[in-house]
């Protein structure tokens, strides 16, 4: 029970019932709109490209909605369940409190942070194995190649109307249903057994970007992670660690944006020159700045409403 004399369910149990809806909302959602667009069109070939991979050119509507409901299915909808069957549980903070300024400097965090982000990602992804691993080096980067080869085909566009989808499929429904899924329910069902936030926070971040399947840029998702969870530890409402998500998300689709309205390709924005040492110096600088101010801000606040803050 808990301090309210409310029988709740053991923690193993809570991560079991997750896990579980997980698996079955993933698979649904994607059958469901498997079975539609077979409904609509008469078969699997009008789905699927020479390579038998999904045909985002001349199927992008099909391809967003496998986008979307992949990201309701496999993260929102499991983590709205759990918190339908555990309503004890405060797996989405929404603390009013100090809201906009949270919100703020979510933002500004990620946008200082971004320097650095691109320097880990550029050191993670020069990685190399030992000779005796370098056959999964080869096969980790296959999977990469397959991974950016379907993200060329999505983020690669000029047209401002798909701009905007993009923002919405990439940006807006990930930052929300990745949040209420990974910082709202598991990392409160790993603070129940870890019983340490800072650790609670780290291991949802290894977590988090594990699932990604993207191992050269295992490093900075999982910085990224860390960020959000620190963001809910602090601000004590989920919508601040979503806002830090979108942004990050949202940098990256404007970015391509930009660089397919200028006529290049996506080759050349993956190999486009880094900073100098001034700018990665300073976004490492300011990015402190920004989050000793973010927790102190937020010390004060807890602490005034007798909550402290660890």
């Amino acid at each position: 029970m808990n301090k309210y004399g409310i029988k709740t369910n053991p923690t193993w149990i809570s991560l079991t019932i997750l896990l579980g809806l997980t698996l079955a909302c993933a698979v649904g959602a994607q059958l469901l709109v498997v079975f539609i667009e077979v409904l609509l069109n008469g078969g699997f070939s009008t789905m699927l490209d020479d390579s038998m991979g999904i045909d985002f050119k001349n199927n992008p509507i099909f391809s967003y909605a496998l986008i979307i409901s992949g990201s309701l299915g496999t993260f929102l909808l499991p983590a709205l369940l759990l918190k339908r069957i555990e309503p004890y549980n405060d797996y989405f903070p929404m603390q009013t409190k100090g809201l906009p300024i949270f919100l703020s400097l979510a933002a500004l965090l990620l946008i200082a942070f971004m320097p650095m982000m691109q320097w880990i990602g550029e050191v993670n992804m020069n990685m190399s194995f030992p000779p005796d691993l370098k056959g999964l080096e080869s096969w980790m980067r296959m999977k990469e190649d397959d991974m950016a080869a379907l993200t060329k085909d999505i983020v690669m566009v000029d047209s401002w109307t798909l701009l905007f989808v993009n923002l919405f499929a990439i940006a807006v429904v990930p930052a929300i249903a990745e949040e209420y899924y990974f910082r709202g329910s598991l990392m409160n069902i790993v603070a129940r057994v870890v019983k340490n936030k800072h650790i609670t926070i780290w291991i949802t971040a290894i977590i988090f970007s594990a699932i990604h399947v993207q191992f050269f840029g295992f490093v900075p998702r999982m910085i990224l992670g860390a960020f959000f969870g620190y963001m809910l530890l602090w601000s004590q409402n989920i919508w601040v660690p979503i806002m830090g998500h979108f942004i990050n998300n949202g940098a990256a689709v404007v970015l391509s944006f930009y660089y397919a309205r200028q006529g290049k390709t996506y080759e050349e924005l993956q190999a486009s020159e880094g900073y100098s040492i001034i700018v990665y110096l300073g976004s490492f600088i300011l990015t402190g700045i920004i989050g000793w101010y973010f927790y102190t801000t937020a010390k004060k606040i807890n602490n005034s409403d007798g909550k402290g803050l660890d």
